[in-house]
C-alpha cells in the first residue's frame, strides 16, 4: 500500500451540528463540502430540478437557437462537429438525435486523435462540401479563432457550444455558448460539453425528457464536479441508465457484467470503454454503439469495444514500464516529462495519470514525431497545468485543456526549453509541499455502534464523484478476524473486521500483497459501499488505507 498522509478534517461547530433535524454525521459531511447554508441543503440532498437553470442565461444562447431554427425551417444541413472523448461523443449523439427529431438534416463529424483536439479547417471545409453551411460544435471550438474566421470567409456559419477555458479573443462565430465565458451570467460554470449541448436542446424544445443517460455518461467520464446542476443531470441520467432503452448501453452493461450503474461504474467501467475506441483511433465505434436502434449491431459493436478496452489496458501497462524508468531518473524534479516514439497517442494521458498517482507530481507524456510531438499531461490540485502551458505558449504550436488535464503540440527543437521552464515553475510553486497522496477524512467514528439514521441518509448524498466524494471515515482499534487474497491474481484483500459486537465485511483493492503484514488490530480509513446480490443489498467497507493500531 502506498504511503499516504492522513488528514482528518476538524469537527463542525456544535451550533452547526444542532441547527437542523439531520443526522450529525450528515451535517458534518455537508460542512466539509462547504455547504454551510441550510437554505441549500434540501436542494442538494434531493438533487432535483431546482438545481437547474434557465438555458437562456448562457451567453449568446438566443443567437444560437435563432440560427438553428432558421436552418431547420429552411431545410439547411447542419454539421455537428464533436470531439473524440466520451464527453464529445455523447454530446454529438445527443444533438444528432435531438436535432433530427426536430426535422433537421445533420452531418456528424468526430475527429480522431490524429486530428487532435480543437477545430480543423480541412474538416470544416469537408462538411461545407457535404452541404453543411452551418456547423454546430460540441465540446470544442472556443480556441478555434482562425478556423472559424476561415469558415466564415467561405460562407459557413459556426455555432460553438463548449465548456473549455476561454482565450482573450473569442472566435467570430454566430454564437459562442460557453458557461466559462467571463461575461457569462449562467450560475453554474461547471457544465461539461454534453451538459451544454443538453441546455441547447432545452432552449430549443422548452423541455427535454430524453438524453439524460448520455449527459450522465459524458459528465462523469469527463470528471466534472458532481455539484450544483451536475448532481441533478447525473442523478436523472442514472435513473435512465439503470432501465436502459438504448441497445448499445444494454449490451455494454451485459459485456461488462454490471448489475447496477452508479457514478463510480461510469467512471471506472463504462467511461473507459467509450474512451477506448478513440484511444485506438476509432471513435465512431462508440458513437454508433450509442446511436444504433439495432440490438444485433449493438452486440457486435459492444463486443468490438470490449476488445479495444482490453487492448488499451495492455498498451497502457507496456508504456508504464519505460515511463516509470524515465520518471525515476528525473530525481527530485517536481515536474515529470517522459517521452517515446512508440507510445500510442490514446494511452499517453492514461500513463500521465498513473505517473501522477504514483509520484504525486504533475506529469506529461510526449509522443515524439519526426518534426513535432504531442504531449498529454495530468496534474495535482496544487499545480495548474493549463496556466503553466499558457505561460509558455510561445513555445507551443497549439494547446488546450483544464488545470488538471491538458494537451499540446510542440516543435521537437523546443521540447528541452519547455521541459526546463515547466520544471522551474513546478519546483518554485511546489517547494516545501509534502507531495504524498493525501486521504481527507470526514470524521472519526466508531464501527461498534453504527449510526443507523446516518446510514439511511447516506444515499441522499450521492451521486458521488469528483467534487463530491463518497464520505471517508476513520475508525481505530478494529480487530482483524479474517483476511485473504481475492481477484484473478490475488491482487485484492478481503477482510472481516470486528468492532465491539459488530462484524463488517471489507475490501482493500490492490492490497493483496499486504496480507502477511496485517497486525491483529488496525486503524482503518474507509467509505461505506453497497454489495448487490439479486434483490438483496448489504453494506460493506471499502478500505482506502490502514495502519497498525498503537
Amino acid at each position: 500500500m502506498k504511503q499516504q498522509s492522513w488528514n482528518l478534517l476538524p469537527p463542525a461547530p456544535r451550533d452547526f451540528l444542532e441547527a437542523e433535524k439531520l443526522p450529525p454525521l450528515i451535517l458534518q459531511v455537508l460542512y466539509n463540502r462547504a455547504l454551510r447554508d441550510p437554505a441549500c441543503w434540501e436542494a442538494f440532498l434531493t438533487a432535483d430540478e431546482r438545481l437547474g437553470h434557465d438555458p437562456f442565461l448562457l451567453p449568446e444562447m438566443e443567437k444560437g437557437v435563432e440560427r438553428l431554427r432558421q436552418a431547420i425551417h429552411s431545410g439547411e444541413k447542419v454539421g455537428i462537429y464533436g470531439d473524440y472523448d466520451a464527453d464529445g461523443i455523447t454530446a454529438t449523439v445527443l444533438l444528432v438525435q435531438g436535432l433530427e427529431a426536430l426535422g433537421a438534416q445533420t452531418v456528424p463529424f468526430i475527429p480522431t486523435r490524429l486530428h487532435g483536439h480543437g477545430l480543423h479547417s480541412p474538416a470544416l471545409e469537408s462538411l461545407f462540401q457535404q452541404g453543411a453551411s452551418l456547423v454546430l460544435t460540441v465540446d470544442t471550438g472556443t480556441n478555434g479563432y482562425d478556423e472559424v474566421a476561415q469558415a466564415q470567409r467561405r460562407g459557413q456559419d459556426i455555432i460553438i457550444t463548449d465548456h473549455h477555458v476561454c482565450p482573450p479573443l473569442l472566435p467570430p462565430a454566430v454564437a459562442v455558448v460557453n458557461p466559462r465565458r467571463p461575461d457569462s451570467l449562467y450560475p453554474f460554470p461547471d457544465l461539461t460539453g454534453v451538459g451544454v449541448a443538453y441546455k441547447l436542446l432545452q432552449a430549443l424544445l422548452g423541455d427535454v425528457a430524453t438524453g439524460l443517460d448520455l449527459v450522465a455518461l459524458g459528465t462523469v467520464a469527463d470528471v466534472a464536479p458532481l455539484l450544483g446542476e451536475n448532481r441533478y443531470l447525473v442523478k436523472e441520467g442514472l435513473r435512465l441508465l439503470n432501465a436502459p432503452c438504448r441497445p448499445g448501453i444494454r449490451e455494454m452493461l451485459r459485456f461488462s457484467g454490471l448489475a447496477r450503474v452508479d457514478a463510480g461504474s461510469i467512471a471506472w467501467v463504462l467511461g473507459p470503454r467509450l474512451n477506448a475506441a478513440a484511444r485506438l483511433e476509432h471513435p465512431l465505434v462508440s458513437y454508433h454503439l450509442l446511436l444504433t436502434p439495432s440490438t444485433e449491431e449493438a452486440q457486435r459493436l459492444a463486443e468490438e469495444l470490449e476488445g479495444m478496452n482490453a487492448e488499451r489496458q495492455r498498451l497502457t501497462g507496456e508504456a508504464l514500464v519505460w515511463a516509470r524508468e524515465q520518471a525515476l531518473a528525473q530525481g527530485d524534479n517536481r515536474f515529470l516529462l517522459v517521452q517515446s516514439r512508440d507510445v500510442p497517442l490514446g494511452v499517453a494521458g492514461l500513463v500521465a495519470n498513473r505517473l501522477v498517482e504514483e509520484f504525486c507530481r504533475p506529469a506529461v507524456v510526449l509522443r515524439l514525431g519526426p518534426e513535432t510531438s504531442s504531449g498529454s499531461g495530468r496534474s495535482i490540485p496544487q499545480f495548474n497545468l493549463f496556466s503553466a502551458l499558457q505561460a509558455n505558449e510561445d513555445l507551443l504550436l497549439r494547446y488546450g485543456g483544464h488545470p488538471r488535464a491538458a494537451g499540446f503540440t510542440i516543435a521537437n527543437e523546443k521540447i528541452p526549453r519547455l521541459q526546463e521552464k515547466l520544471v522551474e515553475r513546478a519546483n518554485r510553486e511546489l517547494k516545501g509541499l509534502d507531495l504524498r497522496p493525501e486521504i481527507v477524512m470526514d470524521a472519526r467514528i466508531s464501527l461498534a455502534e453504527p449510526d443507523g439514521q446516518f446510514l439511511q441518509f447516506l444515499p441522499r448524498l450521492a451521486p458521488f464523484g469528483f467534487g463530491n466524494p463518497n464520505p471517508v471515515f476513520l475508525s481505530q482499534g478494529v480487530k482483524v478476524v479474517e483476511a485473504h487474497r481475492v481477484g484473478d491474481k490475488g491482487e485484492h484483500l478481503r477482510l472481516k473486521l470486528r468492532a465491539g459486537p459488530v462484524t463488517w465485511d471489507a475490501i482493500a483493492f490492490d492490497c493483496g500483497g499486504e496480507e502477511r503484514k496485517l497486525s491483529p488490530y488496525l486503524d482503518v480509513v474507509y467509505s461505506f459501499s453497497t454489495d448487490c446480490w439479486g434483490p438483496r443489498e448489504t453494506l460493506k467497507l471499502e478500505l482506502h488505507d490502514f495502519r497498525t493500531s498503537v
